[in-house]
């Protein structure tokens, strides 16, 4: 059985974010780690008390991997940048290859542009990671005909 990893970048533990994922997710058995409870700090940052390693390691765990984040100005929110910019200085190019990697991005009205500018970002997350890019969800139906797809 696989493994699967809902990472939860809003501060609304039970919020749109974590419901489009659960969408996404029904009938599959999945942890989700909400980001607000570890410590990540800012890019070039490195202090003894940051919790990155743990999430990484969590990450590694996990056969499919599902990034969820709220869009507040404009694009992703600040935690899920800095554990991007931070955990990517820390994976190896290529390691999560042969893995799945999907995306929920929501808010309230959010910009064609601004959807496509957060896709891009996961994209290449993704990319680097060696994770397949599945496709991002940034509503309920949407997240249905995502889960359809599969």
């Amino acid at each position: 059985m696989s493994k699967i990893l809902f990472i939860n970048s809003s501060p609304n533990k039970d919020g749109k974010t974590a419901q489009i994922a659960a969408s996404l997710l029904r009938g599959k058995e999945y942890e989700t780690l909400d980001l607000t409870e570890y410590k990540i700090y800012g890019y070039g940052q490195d202090f003894p008390d940051s919790q990155l390693a743990e999430v990484i390691a969590r990450l590694r765990e996990a056969d499919t991997v599902v990034i969820g984040s709220p869009v507040y100005w404009n694009n992703l929110s600040g935690l899920l940048r800095c554990f991007l910019d931070n955990g990517i200085s820390r994976i190896e190019e290529g390691e999560f290859s042969g893995r799945d990697m999907f995306a929920v991005v929501q808010g309230g009205g959010p910009e064609k542009w601004m959807l496509d500018a957060c896709e891009f970002t996961l994209k290449r997350f993704a990319g680097f990671c060696g994770f397949r890019y599945r496709g991002m969800a940034g509503s309920i139906s949407e997240a249905e005909e995502l889960r359809e797809k599969e």
